[in-house]
């Protein structure tokens, strides 16, 4: 009988493109835009199971807004959204370049994933709390945070808020609501969780978003958060930022046996939907509906942003040596910037002449920021944080030992 037992084997899964192999999404379904229908916020999350296998589309091949999705926004707003995205762009180019310049010593660039957090943000209101990953600097630039700061922190100058206590682009503003980052990914979400209890608690009306990538699904954080989501109702919105790839591993290691990442939220019943990462409308409409559903303690969203890392994982990354340098040009979600500036000239609300404009004042804008940045100082010259900062900011009364150290220190 022995003799006919097979030894034991797992399986690893693999991803279905490698550096020299021609992309392939053919696997991919993609629902028709404007085909996935939109629930009532107090809806139940059973009825709604679907919707953590198919993909909210407002944005048709031809730039059209359709569906009952589509009528979130003004063309105002749409506007201002792609201004948004091209300024997170713009920005990213010129920080990237700042870094191989030796002026900072480390980034990470948003490419290809700008509507994500750039839609999300509009649909949070003043006081809410986003629990952010090293990705979401949108909601920053959404918000109308001043990108002289940001650059100051990545810089880590004199200038910078932080004082060079953090990693460059771990940005933190309460009153921005931008939660100080972590780079510790998975932590995110029971933070939001416990935040978003807190405001219940407390009796306030302000609700949380914790945000994590597709690779940090895996973490014990994950579940810990769902758990408490789930069983307290918690004011709060779920993001899964699923780009396709965590730091050198494809999403198929992250997500094991299941479908999809919003498909883990049944197990917990916690409403779950999976929207296109790359539309900014689509993006906006689930997140100011799953905003509506958490403030009005119909409780927690689970939302997997269907999305693409078209740049590296950082500036440390060489994505070349694990995917195939074709597939972010291959990737059929498209370009969100190019998505929504068709939308927007298919309505004759913009055109490639005000496009081109908006390009050339943006560059100007942000170039004439990184000079003032750097004219406080770089990592490489200029001025910088105090030493005596190391010091401050931890404890309300500074213990005698730290005192000492710092009197000794010359502080």
């Amino acid at each position: 009988m022995t003799s006919d037992i097979r030894p034991l084997s797992l399986n690893v899964p693999e991803p279905g493109c490698r550096p020299g192999d021609t992309p392939d999404f053919s696997d991919f379904e993609i629902p028709r835009a404007g085909l996935v229908p939109r629930p009532a916020v107090n809806v139940d999350p059973d009825e709604i199971r679907d919707m953590a296998f198919s993909i909210v589309r407002v944005l048709n091949k031809k730039g059209e807004a359709v569906g009952e999705w589509a009528d979130s926004l003004t063309n105002d707003e749409l506007r201002v959204g792609l201004r948004h995205m091209m300024t997170l762009r713009t920005f990213d180019i010129r920080m990237m370049n700042a870094q191989r310049q030796g002026k900072t010593s480390f980034y990470m660039q948003h490419l290809g994933e700008e509507a994500v957090s750039c839609a999300f943000s509009r649909a949070m209101q003043p006081g809410d709390m986003n629990f952010p990953t090293y990705r979401q600097a949108g909601l920053l630039i959404a918000r109308d945070y001043p990108m002289l700061t940001m650059m100051n922190q990545i810089y880590s100058n004199a200038e910078d808020p932080l004082h060079g206590r953090q990693l460059p682009i771990m940005y933190s503003s309460k009153e921005h609501g931008f939660f100080s980052i972590s780079g510790n990914l998975g932590t995110q979400f029971v933070q939001a969780v416990g935040w978003a209890m807190a405001s219940a608690i407390s009796g306030d009306t302000k609700i949380a978003a914790g945000w994590i990538g597709d690779g940090s699904t895996a973490e014990s954080d994950f579940h810990a958060a769902m758990v408490f989501a789930s069983t307290y109702k918690a004011p709060v919105v779920l993001n899964i930022v699923n780009n396709q790839w965590a730091i050198s591993t494809f999403q198929g290691i992250a997500r094991g046996g299941v479908g999809t990442f919003a498909a883990r939220g049944h197990g917990f019943g916690i409403a779950s939907i999976r929207v296109d990462g790359n539309d900014y409308l689509a993006v906006h409409a689930v997140a100011k509906w799953a905003c509506e559903r958490a403030r009005l303690g119909f409780g927690p969203t689970l939302i997997e942003h269907v999305t693409y890392r078209a740049g590296g994982h950082s500036t440390s990354d060489d994505p070349s040596a694990y995917r195939s340098k074709s597939e972010a040009a291959a990737w059929p979600l498209g370009d969100p910037l190019e998505r929504l500036k068709q939308h927007l000239i298919t309505i004759g609300e913009w055109s490639e002449e005000r496009h081109k404009q908006a390009e050339a004042e943006i560059h100007d804008e942000v170039v004439s920021l990184q000079k003032t940045a750097e004219a406080v100082g770089t990592l490489a010259v200029g001025k910088t944080p105090s030493p005596r900062d190391m010091f401050e900011g931890v404890y309300e009364t500074m213990p005698p030992h730290l005192v000492k150290q710092r009197q000794e220190a010359g502080f």
